[in-house]
C-alpha cells in the first residue's frame, strides 16, 4: 500500500526527461510504473526497478499520481483520450504535464482531464538530461495551489526546486521565456568559441576563465562549450531536431502576443543550418559546426596612404 509521502507514480513517456524522473524516483524509494511506445525504454525501466505497463489506462489505474513527458501535443491529446476510458479515476489523482508544448493544447487537455475528475498541473522543467536531476532541475508548477502543495514533497526526488509560479499556464509561459534565452545564449557561445579560435586563442582558456565568472558565466556555457571545444555532440542532452519544436512554440507565442524577437529570429537560422547539415540527432551545442563550415571572410583591402600635406585654398 502506498503512502501520502510515497505515492506510486505513473510516468507516460520514458525518454530523456521521463526516464531520468523514473530513475530518480526509484532511487528515492518510490514505486514507479511507466509506459512508452518504445519497447527499449520499457525494458530500461524494468532494469532500473520500475514496472512497465503496456496500456495507459492500466497505468492510470495502478498509479496514485501521473506524469506526462511527451514529444508533441498530439501525443498529449492521445493520452488524455486514453485516460477517459478509466472511470472513475483514483481519488485525488493529479497529472503533472512536464512537456514543452503550446499552451492552448495544454489548456485543452486540462479541460478534458477536469471533466474526467482529474487535476492537471502545467509543470514544465528547466534543465537538461542529468544523472542527478535533483541537483539542477527547476520545475515550474502552475495550477491550483492545493494540488501544487500535494505534489511538491515527492517531486523533490528529481528537482532542485519546484515553486508554484502562478495559475495554470504560468509554468509554460515561464519555460518559454527561459528557452528563448537558452536559444540565444547557446548560439552566442558557439560564435564566441569560433571567435576565440580565429584569434588563435584556445577556447578552453576562455571557458576556464569565463565559465564560473559571477558576471558572465552560465550553466549553459559550462554544459555546452566543452562539447563545442571537443566537437563531440553525442550523447545529446537536447537534440537539435527536438529543439526546433521548442523554437516554433516560442515563435508562435511571440507572434500571438505581438512581441518582436529579432535576436531569437537571428538564432533560429543557425539551428536551421545545423539541421541542414544533418545534425538533427546531435546536441544543440552542434550549432558550433555552423561556424566551422562558414568560409573565412576575405581580408579587408587597405586604403593607400595619402602623400603630402593638403594645399591651402587660394583666394
Amino acid at each position: 500500500m502506498t503512502s501520502v509521502s510515497h505515492p506510486r507514480i505513473g510516468i507516460v513517456g520514458l525518454g530523456i526527461m521521463g526516464g531520468a524522473m523514473a530513475r530518480a524516483l526509484l532511487a528515492a524509494g518510490h514505486e514507479v510504473v511507466g509506459h512508452d511506445i518504445d519497447p527499449r525504454r520499457m525494458r530500461d525501466l524494468k532494469r532500473a526497478g520500475g514496472r512497465p505497463i503496456a496500456a495507459v489506462a492500466d497505468l492510470a489505474q495502478a498509479a496514485d499520481a501521473l506524469i506526462t513527458a511527451l514529444p508533441s501535443a498530439q501525443a498529449l491529446h492521445q493520452v488524455t483520450t486514453m485516460l477517459a476510458a478509466v472511470r472513475p479515476p483514483r481519488a485525488g489523482q493529479v497529472l503533472l504535464e512536464t512537456s514543452t508544448l503550446p499552451l492552448a493544447d495544454k489548456a485543452q487537455a486540462a479541460r478534458s482531464l477536469r471533466a474526467q475528475g482529474r487535476v492537471m498541473l502545467d509543470a514544465p522543467i528547466s534543465g537538461t538530461a542529468h544523472p542527478r536531476p535533483q541537483e539542477n532541475w527547476i520545475m515550474y508548477l502552475s495550477g491550483p495551489a492545493p494540488a501544487c502543495r500535494q505534489v511538491r514533497e515527492w517531486v523533490a526526488a528529481f528537482t532542485l526546486e519546484a515553486p508554484r509560479v502562478g495559475p495554470f499556464g504560468s509554468g509554460t509561459k515561464l519555460k518559454l521565456a527561459a528557452n528563448h534565452l537558452v536559444a540565444i545564449l547557446n548560439v552566442a557561445c558557439a560564435e564566441m568559441t569560433a571567435f576565440a579560435r580565429h584569434m588563435g586563442l584556445d577556447p578552453r582558456v576562455a571557458l576556464r576563465h569565463m565559465g564560473h565568472s559571477p558576471y558572465i558565466g552560465t550553466g549553459l556555457m559550462r554544459l555546452r562549450m566543452p562539447m563545442m571545444i571537443a566537437r563531440r555532440y553525442q550523447p545529446a542532452s537536447m537534440k537539435v531536431g527536438i529543439w526546433q519544436k521548442d523554437m516554433q512554440i516560442i515563435a508562435d507565442m511571440a507572434r500571438a502576443v505581438d512581441c518582436p524577437t529579432p535576436l531569437l529570429n537571428a538564432s533560429a537560422g543557425v539551428y536551421s543550418a545545423a539541421m541542414a547539415m544533418g545534425l538533427a540527432q546531435h546536441d544543440t551545442a552542434a550549432t558550433a559546426e555552423v561556424w566551422a563550415a562558414l568560409p573565412r571572410p576575405a581580408p579587408a583591402r587597405r586604403r593607400p596612404r595619402a602623400t603630402g600635406a593638403p594645399g591651402r585654398a587660394r583666394g
